[in-house]
């Protein structure tokens, strides 16, 4: 495996590789990997692309009050975990080195980052779309991978690559989860025992109410309440939210028909977690 931190190096390794006629796929990441990461690396490979990951905890992404500086880093533990997938290339740039000067251009997805996360965390997505339209143009990837936990994420960066015509095709990975279905999270190191157990709650309550749309429910309110009267219930975390959206556009929906997202955020203690899961309503009959 080759590692930079260097664009124009990137660049070069990239270009050689397109002259002999690879695929090119890229996995974004802010390091500190676990198993979802490793899958989406696993996906990637299965491909038989050049396989470029890039470890960049981006600032633009982080709010005043949010956790940039206390973000997780462990790049030699990383780099030995994607040395062991058989990554092609680590690219680990510096902040100098994706922002050498205060940043005056911004790729902002209307609509689609005003709500749910976006709307928790002002600002969010903006970075998001930024710094991985910049990847996009260093690396110029066929593919780029990215998983369903983070679901507006991922519509987002569909939607950004579809408006601007980015010959890329954006691949989703399902969310991996622990044996007892918590959501795998770079965040979950933050967690105190107590925290750990009550957050099942999350995968718990979203199971729920898939098993309640599935018997028949076809109220969004009636399930979001279910949803928070639960977790209220059986964990001391702190409901950001839960909403019922479409899956494909995040609408609002009242009635449940076809494919919806139920998905929510819920802060224990400092740390806030998400969760979500798409559930197909069968039709009327």
């Amino acid at each position: 495996m080759k590692r930079t931190s260097h664009i124009p190096e990137l660049r070069a390794m990239v270009a050689q590789e397109k002259g002999r006629e690879r695929v090119i796929a890229l996995v974004p990441t802010m390091g500190y990997l676990h198993r979802g990461h490793l899958t989406l690396i696993e996906q990637a490979k299965k491909s038989g692309a050049f396989v470029v990951v890039s470890i960049f905890v981006n600032p633009l992404q982080f709010g005043p009050n949010e956790d940039y500086s206390r973000y997780p880093r462990d790049l030699e533990r990383d780099a030995r975990l994607l040395e062991e997938e058989g990554v092609d290339v680590l690219f680990h740039p510096t902040t100098e080195e994706m922002y050498p000067r205060p940043m005056v251009t911004y790729v902002e997805v209307g609509q689609l980052d005003s709500m749910l996360c976006g709307a928790a965390r002002p600002g969010h997505f903006r970075g998001v779309a930024t710094v991985v339209s910049k990847l996009f143009h260093i690396v110029q990837p066929d593919l780029a991978f990215f998983g369903q936990k983070d679901y507006q994420q991922y519509l987002i960066i569909r939607r950004m690559a579809s408006d601007l015509n980015l010959p890329i095709e954006i691949c989703a990975v399902p969310i991996v989860r622990e044996e007892d279905g918590l959501a795998l999270s770079s965040r979950n190191v933050f967690l105190t025992p107590e925290q750990r157990r009550e957050a099942v709650i999350l995968s718990q309550s979203l199971n729920e109410a898939e098993r309640s749309i599935q018997a028949g429910e076809r109220s969004a309110r009636e399930i979001e309440t279910r949803i928070r009267e639960r977790i209220t219930r059986e964990s001391h975390g702190v409901i950001d939210y839960v909403e019922v959206r479409d899956a494909e556009g995040l609408s609002e929906v009242s009635d449940i028909e076809g494919p919806v997202l139920i998905a929510l955020a819920v802060r224990f203690g400092s740390t806030r977690l998400i969760d979500n899961k798409v559930v197909e309503a069968e039709a009327r009959v």
